[in-house]
């Protein structure tokens, strides 16, 4: 008689341990912003058009993915325009540069291409108009930014007072006349109204800027990690650590009243043991992170667990920026 011996007899059967559930609340709007895409479509652009190299002054993003991924198609990145061949265009990064670089870029007779935000380029134009108004300008933001850096590139010299805190605010001495103050456009919006409400108690007849210099993206990100952090048990945002507005967002998430939040660059760098016993955490990027790396972070998160993702969307973003007309002919 045939007798056929079941699979696996006289051997113990083993069964896989089972990946414990893990919910996964993904902020919206995360990751690129509309001024960061147009930054990095005008790098590559560039390079499509005159051909490699094509330099860059400083980051064109604060993303270490993006600037190596832009390296490997022909982009060469510099501090200075002393470094810059006189032949070869160059791009000035997201973040705004001072009069004095196109000024240097012009006599130099280079072809440049300025991929400043065009939100940026608004709080320059304001600064501007206020300074040629005779008022000393507030700058609120932070010391050494690029941003800053640009901004304040922008005006005479002795016509600005930077501001970084509420102490700041409260101990600033100003020459007499009036006063007016615009923003970095990626702060906190909860420290920037502090800041704003302590100048106002000091200098009542303070005026403000057009518009709230705080920009979009930045609103709207951190409206969303407030939406996911009061549900989570943790908060991973993905960014760099220069980046302001993805700093800004782990703050935001702590404040919110989520008891962990933390920054990563790659998935790589995550530890999903950090997240054994939990339920739900929360993922977010800031605006110079491009979706990839956030999905190098689930897939991180998926070798040891079995996740459920759900989209927490707060505002939704259609907004685009025009190329420069240089890239256009």
């Amino acid at each position: 008689m045939n007798h056929t011996a079941p699979l696996n007899q006289g051997a113990p059967i083993v069964k896989s341990a089972a990946r414990p559930a893990l919910h996964v609340l993904m902020a919206g709007p995360r990751g690129f912003c509309a001024g960061v895409d147009r930054a990095i479509k005008i790098v590559e652009e560039a390079i499509r058009k005159f051909g490699a190299p094509v330099y860059v002054r400083h980051e064109i993003v604060h993303n270490k993915f993006v600037v190596e991924n832009l390296k490997a198609q022909g982009a060469v990145f510099v501090e200075e325009l002393d470094e810059v061949p006189e032949d070869a265009p160059v791009v000035f990064s997201a973040h705004g540069v001072p009069k004095s670089v196109p000024a240097e870029a012009r006599r130099r007779q280079m072809i440049y291409l300025d991929a400043t935000c065009p939100l940026v380029s608004k709080v320059h134009r304001e600064t501007e108009h206020q300074s040629a108004a005779g008022r000393h300008i507030l700058l609120i933001g932070h010391a050494g930014h690029p941003e800053v850096v640009g901004t304040l590139g922008q005006l005479p010299p002795g016509s600005f007072t930077l501001v970084e805190t509420v102490e700041d605010a409260e101990r600033i001495t100003v020459p007499p006349g009036p006063l007016s103050y615009t923003t970095q456009t990626t702060l906190s919006v909860e420290d920037t109204a502090g800041i704003v409400a302590a100048l106002r108690r000091r200098f009542p007849d303070l005026i403000e800027p057009h518009k709230d210099s705080i920009c979009y993206a930045t609103t709207n990100r951190q409206g969303a990690v407030r939406a996911i952090a009061e549900r989570a048990e943790m908060v991973v945002v993905v960014g760099a650590p220069n980046s302001s507005n993805s700093v800004r967002l782990r703050e935001v998430a702590e404040r919110a009243g989520c008891p962990r939040a933390i920054m990563v660059q790659r998935g790589a760098e995550l530890d999903p043991a950090q997240m054994e016993g939990m339920a739900t955490i929360g993922v977010t990027a800031g605006a110079s992170a491009p979706e990839v790396l956030v999905q190098e972070v689930l897939d991180r998160l998926r070798e040891r667990f079995t996740l459920t993702l759900e989209e927490v969307v707060v505002a939704e973003e259609n907004i685009t920026f025009k190329l420069p007309p240089l890239l256009n002919r």
